[in-house]
């Protein structure tokens, strides 16, 4: 019956519309990428990838553009290269609050010991809370707190070369600058949310209805993944 049924795309009229775009993996080389629209809570589109490219992110976009939508801005994970794809396409891009503070604590751990590492994933989470002049502010007074325990090197004996002691917190905080221009779009831009959660709703209601048909060979559980979709 799986192998017989063809899912149905029940898409809403053409509009104006943010996107918030995200993927889904349900296997080291099977997933989905898709596309919803906060404002009409509804999924506008999904393509079945092997891994998640800059390419696929703009082909989705061109599709729902060629549909008849105006696509108003998206909201992303901040994977590389993503952010200026988008924006080169004439978008305002957000970047994901959640996903930039998880990346951040990544680096920093969810318990810090440094006290100039607790301090800046403190300040990351206030992201949802402030405005983009008063974290600039916060984050350049922290760095020049904090600018000479940053450049403290030590010898890489295994290496046999110099390296910067605390390299992880510098990526936390190079992280925080790269995407600094997309972490407040949303106050520009009000129909835009902040974070993809709208997406992560969908991706645990997924993953329940797919761990009832866990032997599902992949062929037939995209078309169950579709079919959920489109509802």
């Amino acid at each position: 019956m799986i192998d017989e049924h063809i899912p149905r795309l029940r898409l809403p009229a053409p509009c104006e519309t943010p996107l918030v775009i995200d993927a889904i993996f349900f296997g080291r080389s099977s997933g989905v990428l898709i596309f919803r629209s906060p404002t009409l809570k509804k999924n506008l589109g999904w393509w079945d990838i092997e891994s998640e490219t800059v390419e696929d992110y703009e082909v989705g976009v061109a599709e729902l553009r060629l549909a008849g939508f105006t696509i108003t801005g998206a909201t992303v994970d901040g994977r590389p290269g993503v952010l200026k794809r988008l924006e080169a396409m004439g978008l305002p891009v957000q970047m994901c609050h959640f996903h930039q503070i998880q990346i951040v604590t990544r680096y920093t751990t969810r318990y810090p010991r440094l006290p100039a590492a607790r301090e800046l994933r403190e300040l990351a989470r206030l992201l949802p809370e402030t405005d983009e002049a008063s974290f600039h502010y916060w984050l350049e007074e922290w760095h020049k707190k904090w600018e000479n325990f940053l450049d403290e090197k030590s010898w890489d004996g295994e290496r046999k070369r110099w390296r910067y002691t605390h390299e992880r917190l510098r990526k936390a905080r190079r992280s925080l600058t790269r995407h600094l221009p997309y972490l407040f779009t949303y106050h520009h831009h009000p129909d835009m949310p902040n974070t993809t959660n709208s997406l992560d709703g969908n991706f645990a209601h997924l993953r329940d209805k797919l761990r009832i048909h866990r032997g599902l060979r992949w062929h037939r559980k995209i078309k169950l993944v579709a079919e959920l979709l489109g509802h």
